[in-house]
């Protein structure tokens, strides 16, 4: 592996600098990550030896395969040489590349915010709009680190080459180092600023430090990739008129052959169109590994996106509450008020099941939280997830009595009224016209469908 820039600061338990000559590598943080076999808590890093791109001879590269829930699987590399002293450290997405794209906006407040973990892969852009700062996709590699770690990354690569800028271009060497000035004083948090990190295959990530609960610095919006994205990151983009015809689903049970999520190994996914009562259609997936065990299911709409969203209220005064069917969508968000807890679009994906099996997902979610786990955990931090997974396990055992909110602006979520047809006294219904922003996210505010059932589109 060739060692080609230096370690970003912050990083948890990464080296973090250039190693004396003659010393062993800094070991990674052995319980930050979750390892891919979760039977072997032992696992260590795979060591070999490459070329060190500094002094040409003969270094060490350490490889970590490793889970983190967020962000699926990823590879934390770290290179160090013996003979020069030079450490790099990267990681590298080992999963597939996600559904939808991924943007967070984080507003720095303290410094509190500036520790802030951060994953980073090579196709992500940082952007800082209060300097007009971008930081382009694939110019850096992926990194573990923190917000304070990519700007004092951003400084390190522009001082790099300002002893040659000075020597030809004095002008410009000038404006980088009052440039250079200003990223410092951003360090110190003297006034707030906006940190932005999109990226298109959606395998970033921006902490929470105040999870389960909303944080209300840090928004998170899912998107739809546009072609030159798609291009971008090397998929395939399905050409026009290439579409097989539509098939009769309802009566069908179609396989296909996947990769198990968890071990890799070839697997079957089973699809079946599904009609819900006194609702609509539904595409349910599922995937059963015979070589690990591992099971999952996803639903996605078998529909268009409804004319006005839905908001649905439940109000929680009895056990029997726990066995009401389920469809939440991956436009849909859920929240619990009396816990201050929201989760977001897209989280956990499309899910067909009961109340109480979402309910034991969103524990399992908060549970392996990578931040909170390990070394990287704080007292308080571990309090706080401990009386909120009581007070889960108090809803579905009947006593304790919340409200339970899934709210979908594209109105493809359901709850299941067990006193259907007539009105159920504990839920409640409502649909509503969606915002600008909502159809933004959506991607409807862009989408042009008439004229289309003859050839032509309309002119706007």
């Amino acid at each position: 592996m060739a060692a080609s820039e230096a370690v970003d600061p912050g990083l948890p338990g990464i080296p973090t600098g250039p190693a004396p000559p003659g010393s062993a590598p800094a070991p990674l943080k052995k319980n930050f990550f979750q390892p891919i076999n979760a039977e072997d808590e032992e696992q260590q890093p795979t060591e070999i030896e490459s070329l060190c791109m500094n002094c040409y001879n003969n270094g060490t590269t350490r490889l970590l395969l490793t889970k983190v829930p967020f962000f699926r699987e990823i590879i934390v590399s770290s290179f160090s040489c013996e003979h020069c002293g030079w450490s790099n450290t990267e990681i590298q997405s080992a999963g597939k590349i996600q559904d939808q794209g991924v943007c967070y906006t984080l507003t720095v407040n303290s410094q509190e915010d500036m520790n802030r973990e951060v994953v980073k892969t090579d196709s992500a852009t940082a952007r800082i709009p209060e300097l007009d700062f971008e930081i382009p996709a694939f110019s850096q590699k992926g990194a573990l680190t923190t917000v304070e770690g990519i700007i004092s990354r951003a400084i390190s690569g522009l001082e790099q080459d300002q002893p040659l800028r000075r020597a030809k271009e004095a002008a410009i060497a000038e404006s980088i180092d009052e440039f250079i000035v200003k990223l410092k004083e951003l360090k110190q948090v003297n006034s707030s600023f906006t940190l932005v990190i999109d990226d298109p295959s959606g395998n970033s990530f921006v902490e929470n430090p105040h999870a389960p609960q909303k944080d209300a610095a840090l928004v998170i919006t899912h998107y739809n990739r546009t072609l030159q994205q798609e291009e971008m990151l090397g998929l395939q983009a399905e050409a026009a008129g290439e579409r097989p015809e539509e098939e009769d689903l309802r009566n069908e049970v179609l396989q296909f052959s996947t990769n198990c999520p968890e071990c890799n190994a070839s697997a079957q996914t089973n699809m079946k169109l599904v009609q819900i009562p006194h609702f609509k259609e539904v595409i349910i997936m599922a995937t059963n590994c015979e070589n690990c065990g591992h099971r999952t299911n996803e639903v996605k709409s078998g529909g268009a996106v409804e004319p006005l969203g839905t908001k649905i209220t439940l109000h929680i005064t009895d056990p029997s509450d726990m066995t009401r069917d389920l469809l939440k969508s991956e436009t849909c968000r859920v929240e619990i008020p009396e816990l201050e807890f929201e989760l977001g679009m897209a989280v956990l994906g499309g899910k067909f099941t009961t109340l109480e099996g979402l309910l034991k997902d969103i524990q399992e979610l908060v549970t392996k939280n990578p931040f909170t786990l390990g070394d990287s955990s704080s007292p308080d931090q571990t309090k706080k997830l401990q009386e909120f997974n009581q007070k889960l396990d108090q809803i579905v055992e009947g006593t304790m009595k919340v409200h339970f909110i899934m709210d979908d602006p594209a109105g493809n979520s359901y709850l299941q009224n067990v006193y259907a047809p007539e009105n159920d006294p504990e839920m409640k219904v409502e649909r509503y016209k969606r915002t600008f922003d909502q159809n933004e996210e959506l991607g409807l505010n862009d989408m042009n469908t008439e004229g289309y059932e003859t050839g032509q589109t309309a002119q706007r």
